[in-house]
């Protein structure tokens, strides 16, 4: 406390010598200053004219403070003032993203837009806004939204490239999206996302080649539940064999070829055994279409394949409805199973067992399969009556209706 007295004490004394000085100089001489342009002139003494320099320059710099303060309380009153540019970045972001989520488009592309061109990180405005731009169907939009993207963060180039598939995809372009994913594939082999969208057009295009040769990075990755991957696989192989049997002339050689690369595990998978034997049978290969079926229910009985054996011509339909019987242990109550047994009675030209099969399979599941050989089987013994109620049975099982149209009296 002294201390700062005392230091008060010596500037209070600075000053007083200061103006003594000061006064001392001007009592001395007071100096004399003339100003003189064209018509105008001013004079006056050496130290006022000082006096007057020294209140214009504190005059001025009050002033450029008032000035100052103006702008301040206008900034205040208009938030787009270009002082308040974080204020409107950070509205248009929240904005943006709420009405891209709540399905306003034409907004969240306007604020989207806005948000990206002045923050610094702009990927997921940019990403919202060709999202928004292509629900209008403004894919021309999007896509320059995307090519900008990649301007502002060419390190973000997975990220746009999903966005863009899944854009391409959305609108149709399934080639397209395919093509944006494969050029990055090789750069990320193992990225869950890109190997899901991937799958996806595969799937989509029916490319089972590619979605074969896709399925172990799947399973390597994890990308998908193991159930999903199960089903996957068994869709692919599906679909290969299908597009096997449609290979013209070659097709049977190409089904056989494709249905070797399984496998030995695969080959004993009920679905992809149907799928294969329902292939031999429409290339006419009934016999060995028999064979696999044969072996395969042997190993392990199978009800969807007894249906399908049961249609199948082999080489002795005698010994086929011999070993179909022997299933009548196991499954004495399986309408699959008496739907097979009463078609092979057909074949065997057994008419009354083949009728009791089949009106035992119908007394265990109505199924229209069923119904349409008995109503044949019927109609060629004559009971046309039951054999248009069958028949009529069939049509609604399929879920198919009868219309409502007028018919001559009595029938």
């Amino acid at each position: 406390m002294k201390r700062r007295l005392l230091w008060g004490l010596v500037l209070l004394a600075g000053l007083l010598g200061l103006g003594y000085g000061l006064w001392w100089l001007i009592s001395q001489d007071p100096g004399y200053v003339l100003l003189a342009f064209k018509g105008f002139r001013y004079q006056s003494s050496l130290w006022a004219f000082l006096a007057l320099l020294l209140v214009t320059g504190l005059l001025g710099w009050a002033l450029r403070r008032a000035l100052r303060l103006l702008l301040l309380s206008l900034g205040v009153v208009n938030p787009w003032s270009r002082l308040h540019r974080g204020r409107r970045l950070r509205l248009a972001c929240e904005q943006g993203l709420l009405d891209l989520a709540e399905g306003r488009w034409q907004p969240a592309l306007r604020h989207l837009r806005r948000a990206a061109e002045g923050s610094a990180q702009p990927l997921p405005y940019y990403l919202g806004a060709a999202r928004a731009a292509e629900e209008m169907s403004d894919s021309a939009s999007a896509e320059q939204l995307l090519a900008r993207a990649r301007e502002r963060q060419p390190k973000a180039e997975l990220a746009i490239a999903l966005t863009q598939a899944d854009l391409q995809a959305e609108r149709g372009d399934w080639a397209a999206a395919q093509a944006t994913l494969q050029q990055l594939r090789d750069q990320y082999p193992a990225h869950p996302q890109l190997l899901r969208q991937l799958q996806r057009v595969l799937t989509q295009r029916a490319d089972w080649s590619g979605l074969l040769g896709l399925l172990p990075d799947l399973i390597k990755a994890k990308a998908l539940p193991a159930a999903q991957l199960q089903a996957l696989q068994e869709q692919a192989w599906q679909g290969r064999l299908l597009a096997a049997g449609q290979a013209g002339g070659e097709a049977l050689a190409t089904v056989q070829e494709a249905w070797q690369q399984l496998h030995a595990h695969e080959r004993q998978n009920p679905l992809l055994l149907k799928a294969y034997a329902g292939q031999l049978q429409a290339l006419g290969a009934d016999e060995e279409a028999e064979s696999v079926l044969r072996a395969a229910l042997k190993r392990s009985y199978t009800s969807e394949l007894v249906a399908l054996y049961g249609q199948l011509c082999g080489r002795d339909p005698g010994k086929q409805l011999q070993l179909a019987e022997s299933w009548l242990k196991q499954a004495p109550q399986d309408a699959q199973l008496l739907l097979c047994l009463g078609r092979l009675c057909l074949r065997n030209q057994l008419w009354g067992k083949a009728r009791e099969y089949l009106e035992a399979s119908l007394q265990f599941a109505r199924q229209a399969d069923t119904c349409i050989e008995l109503a044949r089987l019927l109609a060629s013994q004559g009971d046309l009556a039951r054999s248009n109620q069958l028949l009529q049975e069939a049509v609604q099982l399929r879920g198919g209706q009868w219309p409502s149209l007028p018919l001559p009296s009595g029938h």
